[in-house]
Formats: C-alpha cells, sequence, structure tokens
C-alpha cells in the first residue's frame, strides 16, 4: 500500500490501477506535478539522471510522488532533487520511466507514451480544429469521461483480440454545436465487423439522450487519427498489456 504521507498523485496513481475511468484524471494530474529524482542530478543534463537496472538488464529512470515515496524506495538516500514531471520527461525523453518505483504500486513510461503525455500537455485549451473528410470538426479531450462505459468498453476489448487500442474524446462541428462522444478504434481488420457490438456496448452504459460516434484511428493517418494519437492518451491498450508493469526491487546505488 502507498504510505499513510500519500499525496493526491498517489491516490490517483493506485486508483488509476483498478480503475479505466480514472487513468485521464491521473495523467492530468502528473503533468501538472513535480516529483522527486534520486541522486543528485541537474534539470539540463540527461547524463545525470539515475538509471537503475531491472532483472531483464534494460534500465529505468525512477521518479518518485513524494520525498515519502522515495525515501521507503531507497532506504533513505541523502540525495535527490525535485523537479516538475514535465522538465523530467523532456530531459528523459527516449527512455523507459517508472513512477515509485521499487514500491507496490508504481508505473512502467514507455518512450512513446511520454511523448504523447507531453503532445497533450502542450495542446489542452480549447481544443482542435482539424479536417477531416474535407470539413473541418473541433475535437477536445473529455475531463470526466462516462466511468461505466470505459469500464463495459474495456471489457469487451478483451474479448476483441483485433483491437489494438481504443480512444475517447468530444466533436463538435463548431464551438456553438453540441458535442458528441467520439470513440476511435484502432485495430486489425474491418471495423464495420464490431462497430454495431461497439456501439451498442456503449449506449447500454450511457443515459438514454447521450450521442457517440466511432471511427477508425489509423497510425500515420491526419485528422482526427493524428488528433486521437498525438494528443489524447488511451483508455485502452492491448499492446502495453496492464496498466502496471511487474516490477522487482532493485539494487539501490
Amino acid at each position: 500500500m502507498i504510505p499513510e504521507t500519500n499525496n493526491e498523485l498517489e491516490r490517483a496513481l493506485e486508483k488509476a490501477t483498478h480503475d479505466p475511468a480514472a487513468r485521464a484524471l491521473f495523467y492530468r494530474q502528473l503533468l501538472n506535478a513535480s516529483v522527486w529524482v534520486p541522486g543528485q542530478c541537474s534539470a539540463d543534463n540527461p547524463q545525470d539522471l539515475p538509471r537503475w537496472q531491472r532483472e531483464d538488464g534494460t534500465t529505468v529512470i525512477p521518479f518518485f510522488t513524494s520525498l515519502a515515496a522515495l525515501q521507503q524506495a531507497t532506504g533513505g538516500t541523502p540525495f535527490f532533487v525535485g523537479m516538475p514531471v514535465t522538465t523530467l520527461f523532456t530531459l528523459a525523453a527516449g527512455e523507459l520511466l517508472m513512477i515509485n518505483a521499487n514500491l507496490a504500486v508504481s508505473k512502467l513510461f514507455m518512450p512513446d507514451e511520454i511523448r504523447q503525455l507531453l503532445a497533450d500537455d502542450r495542446n489542452t485549451s480549447g481544443g482542435h480544429t482539424v479536417l477531416e473528410g474535407g470539413e473541418s470538426v473541433l475535437l477536445s479531450a473529455i475531463t470526466e469521461p462516462p466511468a461505466q462505459m470505459i469500464t463495459a468498453l474495456t471489457t469487451l476489448f478483451k474479448t476483441l483480440k483485433m483491437v489494438r487500442r481504443a480512444f475517447l474524446c468530444s466533436v463538435k462541428e463548431s464551438v456553438t454545436d453540441p458535442e458528441n462522444m467520439l470513440i476511435g478504434i484502432e485495430m486489425e481488420g474491418d471495423i464495420d465487423s464490431i462497430i454495431q457490438i461497439i456501439g451498442d456496448t456503449a449506449m447500454e452504459a450511457l443515459a438514454e439522450d447521450a450521442s457517440i460516434d466511432i471511427c477508425r484511428v489509423v497510425e500515420g493517418d491526419g485528422g482526427i487519427s493524428h488528433f486521437m494519437i498525438a494528443h489524447i492518451a488511451p483508455f485502452y491498450e492491448k499492446r502495453w498489456g496492464s496498466f502496471l508493469r511487474d516490477f522487482k526491487p532493485l539494487p539501490v546505488n
């Protein structure tokens, strides 16, 4: 369990491990947070960042949600530095990072995931206008995704092997138009074969007057596909597996 001295970010991390609908909030809190890094590193030299080796031979850069969490993981190191997580993510571009490494609740961040989070952080105001099918639409992140729908779709996608990732945002034709929820599916095969069951599952978990659209997301495409991949954290992803990666204690140098 998280130490009693936990903070809001630690609670958000713990909740996100069990509730897919809570992950968007965790990411937002993380991008606005300052974190703790063990060692005597600086904010302008990536070589100063600590690297801890995993059993498979790969290395991760550890960082922590609080000083108490860092001290628990390291056994009380006297050397540490605090910095905004966006600074750390930028400094450590292309590397694996792990939040609360060596603790019971932790998360591994892949390089592509970090790039996506930084891109989303730079584009959080007001939404984005994109061209799709020759017409412009306004896309925005959803601050409070419907938890029941996210849970239902996550359960469904675990049974559909062709689904790789799923995204959720809002879409409207202009600033004054009402919003619809837009579910983006990255998958193998023909989306027409599963679009009906996705729509039925989503609608069963929503209010009767809710409105949703479903589209296919394709890596490398522009428009909606680019917006979702670049600016929205997926609420479901088969490639990364579970939210948490197994992580065994590492020797602290």
